[in-house]
């Protein structure tokens, strides 16, 4: 049965945030995108990936700018030869544009949570997600370096890191959309594309939870000395930060 992933901070609220305790048992429900959402979203995601504009995009198309506009918000209706022409531009099979890959950024900003109290305790949820696999859960130390941040390769499809800057200023996320993060933010974005993880500040930690959609199941990957092993897919891809 889906269960939900929810995690706790127990800081104590900041006053004007605090909300009833009954709102604690609230699920967000996130509603699967529409077909001519879901074609929005890759689109304008992929197009980012391969630093194309708009323009570039309807030259390689053939399609005008003001079509592939209201295609990328949504609010086009685009037929199969439409989506064929922009495949070719795209250089990809016009399924990749009606499957789900990764996930939109969300991010929850330090000043933007709620906070629900009870008798000893307080709780601000960051993010939900529904389905079974894998799950890790990381706390990270970083530091500065004096070079351009490493690029790290996409994991397996579906993966999607939560990060919350517990101190310092962090950048993460997607290469094409990178976020950057202060202490008491929260961002959720998708592993399964090239994305980065890099410290803005002269220190910072973070805790970062990465959960993997049906992986095959394997044997106990913590040692005795409590390292946890790495994970991969049938593929050989490992869920790695």
């Amino acid at each position: 049965m889906p269960y939900p992933l929810i995690y706790l901070s127990c800081a104590r609220p900041e006053r004007g945030r605090q909300t009833d305790q009954s709102a604690a048992m609230s699920i967000r429900n996130d509603s699967a995108p529409t077909e001519n959402q879901l074609v929005a979203r890759n689109i304008h995601r992929f197009r980012r990936e391969r630093a194309m504009s708009l323009g570039e995009l309807a030259r390689r198309s053939g399609l005008s700018k003001q079509t592939l506009s209201k295609i990328e918000q949504g609010l086009g209706n685009p037929t199969v030869d439409t989506l064929a022409q922009l495949g070719g531009a795209l250089d990809l099979p016009a399924r990749r544009f009606l499957t789900e890959w990764g996930t939109p950024v969300y991010v929850q900003r330090h000043d933007e949570g709620s906070w629900n109290a009870h008798a000893e305790w307080a709780e601000r949820i960051l993010d939900e997600t529904y389905g079974s696999g894998y799950v890790r859960t990381l706390v990270l130390t970083l530091e500065r370096v004096g070079r351009e941040p490493q690029v790290i390769d996409p994991h397996p499809s579906g993966t999607l890191h939560h990060l919350y800057v517990i101190t310092g200023k962090v950048r993460a996320g997607p290469v094409s959309e990178p976020i950057d993060l202060v202490a008491g933010d929260f961002a959720r974005f998708p592993g399964d594309t090239p994305h980065l993880l890099a410290c803005l500040s002269e220190r910072a930690s973070a805790h970062m939870v990465t959960t993997v959609p049906q992986v095959r199941q394997f044997g106990p990957t913590v040692t005795s000395s409590g390292d946890a092993g790495s994970v991969s897919d049938r593929d050989g891809a490992q869920a790695t930060p």
